[in-house]
């Protein structure tokens, strides 16, 4: 299927509310980058367009739209799932929208193949053990500070726990907010249930409840 050029706000709205992931430009006529860039979305549309659908929309031509997705510059590509925005690229990185745009056509394949939508995904992630930790590296090896702060956390209560590296994932990365309606990481699983982030197990450890709340 090769790149739409979106007309109107239905149109744009029945694209982003499809199964299909719907790779977005945002651009403008001025802007000799935005050619460069819808350029590399018809050549992967050629490559992966059975899997992911591509549009490009006039950014002036919709400003409730473009303000809604904070389009401060074109051209910016964002990605979207089912109607929300799951990844973005801001600026010409032909780079990152190519590697961004194949990582989901492999995700929409192996959806496809087994049968599992991204939401069944999250649910059995977060059910991967009863103590599950979303961060950014993992146990051994934390890759910002909050996550190695909330993991010497957890290790002080010497409760069994797994953990999801969510940068090597980035439909996790970005589906778990959407799911969750949390929008940082790190964020602590018990049961399936979402107990919050760093802050919230500061504040529970403070109250001497997190123990408690862990093994819930």
């Amino acid at each position: 299927m090769p790149v739409v050029t979106v007309g109107n706000a239905e149109e744009y709205q029945k694209f982003i509310n499809a199964d299909k992931t719907t790779v977005a430009l945002f651009e403008a006529d001025w802007a000799e980058q935005c050619a460069q860039v819808k350029d590399v979305l018809g050549d992967l549309s050629k490559i992966i367009g059975d899997k992911l659908q591509f549009i490009n929309l006039n950014a002036e031509n919709f400003p409730e739209i473009s303000m809604k997705h904070q389009i401060e510059a074109v051209p910016t590509v964002i990605f979207f799932t089912k109607g929300s925005a799951v990844d973005r690229v801001d600026g010409v990185d032909i780079a990152a929208i190519s590697s961004k745009s194949k990582k989901l056509a492999e995700s929409a394949s192996s959806a496809a193949a087994t049968g599992q939508t991204l939401e069944d995904r999250l649910k059995a992630l977060i059910n991967t053990a009863p103590l599950m930790i979303f961060m950014k590296g993992d146990r051994n090896a934390p890759r910002c500070g909050f996550s190695k702060q909330l993991i010497a956390i957890v290790n002080d209560t010497k409760l069994p726990y797994e953990t999801f590296d969510i940068l090597g994932d980035e439909e996790v990365r970005q589906g778990l907010k959407t799911y969750s309606d949390w929008p940082t990481y790190p964020q602590v699983y018990v049961k399936g249930e979402l107990i919050g982030g760093l802050d919230i197990v500061k504040e529970l450890l403070a109250n001497k409840e997190l123990e408690a709340a862990l093994k819930a």
